[in-house]
């Protein structure tokens, strides 16, 4: 495949992202901005040439390995490219997501309880897999770099699902209906399925970062470009989503399910070779090493002076206020988790400021930056923890709520009948019109109101979207109860009522989204280190994957207790016998009540503090360091 011959050599061919090792931001003295003595192509532009608004001063480069240039990378020139691969990526995940647990319940024969595990199981590892893909960027192989790399997996794995269907001896019958499909058909689809779940793991964490990387944060117009970044990211990803569970589901659902692998994995590869083409317009950031070694520095220096006292005067603990953090934010003091602090105790009255050859281990003397990125990401346990409930939640979307489409009335017309996953485009269709409306109207409104650049804060954007998913959990149960009242009523196998009585769910579920899921994207992104923010990602994937393996947990919990209760199992084999709207009304009643605990949490975060940029012009050895060919 000539695709496949193009990628690796792209990939390889990236040698600057080891090379360079950029360090440069803007520095303002009283008599204009730093110039570097070793960068003549800087020093020969004019004064105005050099300001702030002409070069990018973030510690990000161009393809060919230099200082990029606000005018011809980065913003929404760079991202459009992004956002569409994103589009692409995301068609082809709930293309197969959505209809997954009909595969399983079709093809695989499986019941109900054990189908919605293994989704539940499949999408855990997939939102899992990010914690080590976000880590890879992060620290070794950048972020443009990753996404090739994970494209390529997840091409192997749509391959091998493909494959899967065509192949005679690897099909899961000779016939079209079969009792009990072939077990290399099931091992084969569950190593493709598995596959995709790497590649995702590389994908999703590098590729939504990386955008976000194509703004500047220090400069005012970019800044308030990254805020609303996350929202169009939010509608590519959900208008993908859209055509993924109509135009593919109907594909899988009535011409075959090798036809919609067949499109899937076309534009999988369409999506990549445009990623590629992008590339001159992207901004780069040069990986730096594990983001984990400088966390166990103050650990462990704050563990060795920790009989120490604190010093009277915060200003006393120690700072590199110079060069040498590769453009990088300095952060400010804050008072919470003071044992940190600890670390940056100058033992013995040492002066390192004024005594540079005596440099000290970093294992023993740690910056106040350093301490405060340790807190940063400690403070962000709680509000992880807390969103967890909000994730098992949403995760019903993707399983019971389709799996209820599929018994009832799905007949538009005579001659046409809607596959089930299409429902699910529901929800992407309200995160949308959310997304717009806020971006659009609600946000400038609020920014007026309020005062503040960002009008509401993070944390109070994804607390709405959480109460709004609890209204759909209620929505939801009164929904399933009328459901079921009307199959007792009617003494037929299935249901008479249409699947549009779970629009209003859905639509909530959607407008839920639109709140909470883009907050926690900007939450994780922004409040994380510079250096991990791949990594920042990863975490709020692992949100929802941590939150599907708690939902087949609590499914195995209930299913135990209702059935040794005396009573039926609320999650039957068939549907009908199920009680799921006692389920949604557990689920909503623990939503109210980690949603206090969540408001309890907010109110008390402390938001990352950024004091300054430092820079280092005279850092700049070469004008041109590598470049991608």
């Amino acid at each position: 495949m000539p695709l496949l011959s193009v990628i690796p050599a792209a990939a390889v061919d990236l040698t600057f992202l080891d090379q360079v090792h950029f360090n440069a931001v803007k520095e303002s003295t009283p008599s204009g901005p730093v110039q570097s003595r070793k960068k003549p192509w800087i020093t020969d532009l004019s004064a105005d040439e050099v300001q702030w608004n002409t070069l990018v001063y973030d510690s990000s480069v161009d393809y060919k390995g230099r200082i990029p240039r606000r005018d011809s990378t980065g913003v929404w020139k760079a991202t459009l490219f992004i956002i569409a691969i994103e589009f692409a990526e995301r068609l082809c995940y709930y293309g197969i997501a959505t209809n997954l647990i009909s595969y399983l319940t079709k093809v695989l024969d499986q019941d109900l309880e054990t189908a919605v595990k293994n989704v539940n199981y499949w999408l855990g590892v997939t939102t899992m897999m990010p914690l080590l893909g976000g880590f890879v960027a992060d620290a070794y192989l950048g972020r443009f770099r990753t996404v090739l790399v994970s494209s390529i997996i997840y091409l192997l794995g749509l391959g091998l699902l493909t494959l899967s269907q065509f192949v005679p001896s690897l099909k899961s019958c000779e016939e079209d209906q079969c009792p009990r499909p072939r077990k290399v058909h099931e091992i084969m689809f569950f190593v493709a399925m598995y596959m995709i779940s790497v590649g995702t793991g590389g994908h999703k964490p590098s590729l939504e970062s990386f955008g976000a990387d194509q703004f500047d944060a220090a400069h005012p117009e970019e800044r308030k470009k990254r805020m609303s970044y996350f929202n169009w990211w939010s509608f590519g990803l959900c208008s993908g989503l859209v055509l993924g569970v109509t135009a593919v589901a109907y594909v899988q659902d009535f011409v075959s399910w090798g036809a919609g692998d067949v499109i899937i994995i076309a534009v999988m590869a369409v999506s990549t070779v445009v990623f590629l083409i992008g590339r001159p317009f992207y901004r780069y950031r040069v990986p730096k090493g594990s983001p984990l070694t400088p966390m166990a520095q103050v650990l462990v220096a704050a563990f060795v002076k920790r009989k120490l006292p604190y010093p009277s005067n915060p200003a006393k603990l120690y700072e590199v206020h110079s060069a040498g953090r590769g453009g990088q934010s300095l952060l400010g003091h804050t008072s919470k988790l003071r044992f940190l602090d600890k670390a940056a105790i100058v033992e013995n009255g040492k002066d390192i400021q004024t005594q540079p050859s005596k440099k000290e281990s970093p294992w023993r003397l740690a910056t106040v930056t350093k301490v405060e990125e340790m807190k940063l990401v400690v403070n962000m346990v709680p509000i992880w923890l807390a969103c967890l409930v909000f994730g098992i939640c949403v995760d019903q979307t993707a399983t019971f709520f389709i799996k209820q489409a599929s018994v009832m009335d799905r007949k538009l017309t005579s001659h046409f009948t809607l596959p089930p996953a299409t429902i699910y485009a529901l929800a992407a269709i309200g995160m949308i019109i959310t997304v717009t409306i806020y971006d659009k109207l609600l946000f400038p409104y609020l920014r007026k109101v309020t005062g503040t650049e960002r009008g509401i804060s993070i944390l109070q954007r994804i607390g709405i979207g959480m109460a709004v998913v609890i209204v759909g959990l209620i929505c939801a149960a009164l929904v399933e109860k009328k459901r079921l009242n009307s199959v007792e009523t009617e003494k037929v196998e299935g249901s008479t009522m249409g699947v549009f009585w779970l629009a209003p769910q859905f639509l909530i579920f959607g407008v839920g989204d639109g709140f909470a899921l883009v907050g926690l994207q900007e939450y994780f992104y922004d409040q994380v280190p510079e250096t991990m923010r791949s990594l920042g990602i990863a975490f709020y994937l692992s949100v929802i994957g941590a939150s599907n393996f708690l939902s087949s947990l609590l499914i195995t919990l209930v299913d135990h207790v209702t059935e040794k209760s005396g009573g039926s199992s609320w999650f039957a084999k068939d549907l009908n016998s199920s009680r799921l709207d006692n389920f949604y009304w557990l689920l909503a009643a623990m939503g109210g009540i980690n949603l206090c605990v969540y408001m309890f949490l907010a109110s008390r975060y402390s938001y990352k503090n950024e004091e300054k940029r430092v820079a280092d012009a005279d850092s700049y050895e070469s004008d041109d360091v590598g470049a991608i060919p």
